[in-house]
């Protein structure tokens, strides 16, 4: 994905650095000359970052679609949590514990971190080794790997305008 710099004249970037200095003055209420010192320094830096002279552009629908999966991972680790709590308190004690190889079809190092984040925040499995895009999980039931390939779907569609990295 090509990045594009708006250009912005110095002048620009000086009164924005400025009106974020003055801002932080404001709510940090200190005149010490070390949080004045910091605080000029980083609202050139912020100023610098959004003005278009970084390479650093974020990348907001990334962070949409990453802040639209947590309530269904929220939803996900409750709903495990219910299940694993099931299968403890069964007189029969029907967990079956093992290990699952997962090959993921993920090509990002991020979205590998987000599913091997997400599967370990999930009662009853946990991310045991990453190598690449494959991983290596254990799980106390037979239904989790199901769970596994949906949560590595909904990731993959985070990810899908991203180049892959790996």
């Amino acid at each position: 994905m090509a990045t594009r710099s708006r250009p912005v004249s110095s002048e620009f970037l000086f009164f924005k650095a400025m009106a974020l200095f003055v801002f932080w003055v404001l709510l940090s209420a200190s005149f010490e000359w070390i949080h004045l010192g910091l605080g000029l320094f980083f609202s050139f830096i912020v100023a610098w970052l959004n003005s278009g002279h970084s390479p650093f552009v974020p990348k907001f629908r990334l962070w949409l679609r990453i802040l639209l999966y947590l309530p269904w991972l929220f939803y996900k680790i409750i709903q495990s949590s219910l299940h694993l709590s099931k299968l403890i308190l069964h007189p029969a004690l029907p967990i079956v514990p093992h290990m699952i190889s997962v090959e993921s079809k993920l090509r990002h190092h991020a979205a590998v971190v987000l599913l091997g984040n997400s599967i370990t925040l999930t009662p009853g499995t946990i991310t045991v080794e990453v190598d690449g895009s494959n991983l290596i999980v254990h799980a106390m039931d037979k239904n989790d790997e199901a769970a596994i390939k949906q949560m590595e779907s909904k990731i993959a569609h985070i990810f899908k305008d991203e180049e892959p990295d790996l």
